[in-house]
């Protein structure tokens, strides 16, 4: 998904809003999975990367969607990165489809 990536570097506003979740929730996550390592500046600045943003995605499906425990999520990272990752893209390959299909629906609909 890094193609809708403009910017090297996003700030932590921006990916709260690209991912639907609290900035105080990604600091947390960035407190617990050591995979996340976020780049600051001399003032303290989060700056993430599309890899961050990747693995933030990652835990996201993992403790949202999923609904797995922080402890799990990180266990599942930790031992498996690539599984998941691969689930994860899938499932939002998935519900692009879904959301394409209920638009042609929802158009067919309107016709009649």
């Amino acid at each position: 998904m890094n193609e809708e990536f403009s910017k090297s570097y996003y700030r932590i506003r921006e990916v709260s809003e690209l991912l639907g979740e609290p900035a105080s929730t990604l600091r947390y996550w960035e407190s617990v999975f050591p995979q996340l390592k976020v780049k600051r500046n001399d003032k303290g600045t989060r700056y993430y990367t599309p890899a961050n943003i990747e693995t933030l995605r990652q835990i996201r499906y993992l403790v949202v969607d999923r609904g797995l425990k922080i402890e799990a999520a990180a266990e599942q990272m930790r031992v498996s990165a690539d599984s998941v990752a691969a689930k994860q893209r899938a499932i939002e390959r998935l519900q692009g489809i879904r959301q394409a299909l209920v638009g042609l629906r929802d158009a067919l609909h309107e016709y009649r």
